[in-house]
């Protein structure tokens, strides 16, 4: 086999592949091997005809699409990797010359990367990037687990009030009739959350249970459903029951109900250590992607159509797998998002050059920088992929194949690009002053020290899961993908954010004088937070 470059137009190849005249000849045999039981000739049984009858009587050329399909791969993996080319479509070729006793030559045709000028990728000038923890971060936080650690209690003497669950029936209706969609019962409604449209829940307050009343409102103009913007509407309502969430006290007693600590002060601490790396983490994914922008915005190239819609094809079944995952198909989502596929893939496509764009750069700077990768790097690496996936590192590593690896070093290559752009970026000063904290200032331990001094605690006498307390210094493995034999166009150093969740575990506590129902309740949501 033999290839020679044609030409080369902007990211278009062309070349002619030339087969040895053996390797075509052996080709039509395995054509004709495969083509002969379904072909009949008179006179023979059905797959018994001979080959040059079969010939003579249809021709030489019943063989060759077939022919051409088991010798072309091969070859044309050979051809491209002698031309040094990087395809990234399917190719296209047409055929000069054929025959069983000839070469067969071909002229291919095939959409390449595109070559760019790299610009300077160390030296980035950036405004800095900083997140940080305020105590009104954490007392938010503690409202959040104070909320999920309430209890419903009924109202019957009273109407409803701004804060209250409202159980309603309700049907709406425009112009007097009914529309799709408009009609409930039994529905749970928190008077103020904003879950209806505007003006609804307001003329809710003050009815009584049992209460049947008419609520006048008018769609919003921006409403997703076309046939009721702008409308006014009638709603029939009536008020079934009514509740309102009852608030446990923020207290010592409370941080033991809902964590392994003993006081609100250790509760805080570790809110506020949890929060703070978070935000770290935030402000260093943040840093990452807008360097990368920043590279892709001073970089010039022209990208080849069919790598940003690969791309989009891509994103579409990665976002499908992940509304799958919520029981909601690629369809139903489409109907939420009032678009259409067309729709929904124009408007992905800005990202996808973008993606694109920053891989092709990243990949640029691997290939400049030769970063090394071991395979003691990378078995460390399969490690923390096991430890995710909650996995024995050996039984994981023997469902990872040797092009896998491959596909493992590769991303860390990416990493270290990523990396060591950030790493070089000249940051100047925020303009807006971010926001401080005195909680910052305090360790876990000092906090426990103060409260401690203000009112002794009785220590508890169960342990400690060792689990929960290091579950904060755990982060999140990166999964790592097989890209395709193009290799894939993500820039997955820039778009995969790792979020490091933390938990704790739960101490039993008994709280006195409370209600059995409301410490089991306080323990069961604890539980699920957990």
């Amino acid at each position: 086999m033999s290839s020679v470059l044609d030409k080369k137009e902007k990211n278009t190849v062309e070349f002619t592949m030339t087969v040895a005249a053996e390797t075509f000849r052996d080709a039509m045999d395995k054509s004709f091997r495969k083509n002969v039981k379904n072909i009949t000739l008179p006179g023979f049984r059905k797959g018994k005809a001979p080959r040059k009858l079969i010939e003579k009587t249809y021709g030489e050329a019943v063989f060759y699409d077939d022919a051409i399909d088991i010798v072309f791969p091969a070859e044309y993996e050979a051809a491209i990797k002698e031309l040094a080319l990087e395809p990234v479509d399917m190719p296209r070729l047409d055929v000069k010359e054929i025959g069983t006793d000839k070469d067969l030559v071909m002229t291919v045709s095939v959409t390449v990367k595109p070559e760019f000028e790299l610009g300077e990728y160390k030296g980035i000038k950036l405004e800095e990037i900083v997140h940080t923890v305020s105590d009104a971060d954490v007392d938010r936080e503690l409202a959040q687990k104070q909320e999920r650690n309430s209890r419903l209690v009924t109202v019957e003497d009273r109407a409803v009030k701004e804060g209250d669950i409202a159980n309603i029936n309700f049907e709406g209706f425009v112009d007097d009739v009914a529309f799709p969609g408009g009609k409930g019962e039994n529905y749970d409604l928190t008077i103020g959350s904003g879950q209806f449209i505007p003006g609804f829940e307001e003329q809710i307050v003050g009815k009584a249970i049992g209460e049947e009343f008419d609520v006048n409102v008018s769609f919003p103009e921006e409403y997703h459903a076309e046939e009721l913007k702008g409308k006014p509407a009638v709603f029939k309502v009536k008020v079934n029951g009514i509740q309102y969430k009852e608030m446990p006290e923020l207290d010592d007693e409370f941080a033991k109900d809902v964590s392994e600590f003993d006081t609100l002060a250790e509760l805080k601490a570790d809110i506020l250590a949890k929060l703070t790396e978070q935000a770290e983490k935030t402000a260093k994914q943040e840093r990452e992607n807008a360097a990368i922008d920043k590279l892709v915005e001073d970089t010039e190239i022209d990208v080849p159509d069919c790598m940003i819609t690969n791309r989009v094809e891509s994103m579409i079944r990665e976002n499908n797998m992940r509304m799958a995952q919520q029981g909601i198909s690629f369809e139903q989502y489409l109907s939420y998002m009032g678009s259409s596929v067309d729709q929904f893939k124009e408007m992905m496509r800005p990202n996808a050059e973008k993606q694109v764009k920053a891989n092709l750069i990243l990949e640029a700077i691997v290939k400049k920088e030769a970063f090394e990768i071991t395979d003691e790097m990378v078995d460390d690496k399969i490690k923390e992929m096991a430890e995710m996936y909650h996995m024995e590192a050996d039984k994981l590593k023997e469902n990872i194949t040797d092009n896998d690896k491959e596909n493992i070093k590769a991303d860390m290559q990416m990493e270290k690009a990523v990396a060591l752009i950030v790493d070089n970026v000249k940051w100047s000063k925020a303009k807006a002053a971010k926001s401080t904290t005195k909680t910052a200032a305090k360790t876990a331990k000092a906090a426990d020290e103060e409260a401690k001094a203000e009112k002794p605690a009785a220590k508890k006498t169960t342990t400690k899961s060792t689990a929960a307390k290091s579950t904060a210094a755990k982060s999140t493995a990166k999964t790592t993908t097989a890209k395709s034999t193009a290799k894939s166009t993500t820039a997955k150093s820039t778009t995969k954010s790792t979020t490091a969740k933390s938990t704790a575990a739960k101490k039993p506590a008994a709280k006195k004088a409370e209600p059995a129902a409301k410490k089991s309740e306080k323990k069961e949501k604890a539980e699920v937070e957990a």
